[in-house]
């Protein structure tokens, strides 16, 4: 019976933490409308087979109406090829997402684990694990995306895991630093004298005690790894057309900005625009979960 009771009290104090934080970012205007902005590219990826259809819209050729300027029809205006650029801003939102959420989560989940680990137990594992880091972080996060790239091919799958694997190493320094300050608090001592796993404790008391500015860097870093997708797939080395990815879209179009400036503008601004209100949302969020700024 007593158990439960704290068990409770327990959740109700994390549930009262969350709502402080949530309360902090509220009142962080600029935080607050990058995320609606956020939420609204994310529906539009999700819903756009709903008002729109890919085939026709995103893919169909229409040389008459080719590189005409923004309109009623054509909200965006058409590329070289006559096709609407909003459709195609709009589905090429999808694989910008993929790339930043999905590399992100990955790679978040596997540096925390790595960083936990390292921390946790110390000694030659955390020796060897940073030595390991220490020799993939020699190497520019663009570069070895890039390396790796040429070896496993392009394509969404290959660039996926070149993304993520370019991640994990930053991840698991950042999390082995904030963990080696959590292993030292009481809770942590009183688990391991109480007979509980080495598993158990990193899953269940380490990680979540340093989930606050884990989440923060990882939202932080979707922002860049947009910003790599759409490099890598600008210079032939990720998603490759007719596949509407806004970096491949800003290379198609580079040949006609002088004369046709929108088919340039438009993805330019999607790219910009999108990791701006990640990088915002991570800024809200680093002060909402300070508890010195919510004080």
């Amino acid at each position: 019976m007593f158990g439960k009771k704290k068990k409770r009290q327990v959740l109700r104090i994390e549930k009262g933490q969350w709502a402080q934080i949530w309360e902090s970012f509220k009142q962080n205007k600029l935080a607050m409308i990058s995320m609606v902005i956020l939420l609204l590219i994310v529906l539009g990826a999700l819903s756009a087979d709903l008002f729109m259809d890919y085939q026709t819209k995103a893919l169909g050729q229409n040389p008459l109406e080719r590189l005409q300027s923004p309109s009623a029809t054509h909200w965006f205006g058409t590329d070289q090829y006559g096709r609407d650029l909003f459709a195609r801003i709009i589905f090429g939102s999808r694989y910008s997402l993929i790339f930043g959420i999905g590399c992100t989560g990955l790679s978040l989940l596997l540096g925390s684990v790595f960083g936990a680990m390292a921390a946790y137990y110390g000694g030659k594992i955390d020796a060897v694990m940073m030595r390991i880091l220490d020799a993939l972080m020699c190497i520019p996060g663009m570069l070895l995306t890039l390396a790796l790239v040429a070896v496993i091919g392009s394509g969404l799958t290959s660039l996926t895991v070149a993304i993520t694997i370019s991640s994990v190493p930053g991840f698991t320094r950042m999390t082995r630093s904030v963990v080696l300050s959590v292993v030292q608090q009481d809770f942590v001592e009183a688990a391991r004298s109480c007979g509980t796993k080495d598993r158990d404790i990193i899953l269940f008391h380490v990680i979540p005690n340093a989930v606050g500015p884990i989440i923060v860097n990882g939202m932080m870093n979707i922002a860049g790894i947009i910003m790599s997708a759409a490099g890598l797939s600008y210079i032939g080395m990720g998603i490759n057309p007719p596949t509407p990815e806004w970096g491949s879209m800003l290379s198609e179009a580079t040949q006609f900005m002088r004369t046709t400036p929108h088919v340039v503008i438009f993805p330019g601004i999607a790219i910009v625009v999108t990791a701006l209100c990640f990088n915002l949302v991570g800024d809200g969020l680093a002060d909402a979960i300070d508890p010195r700024q919510r004080d």
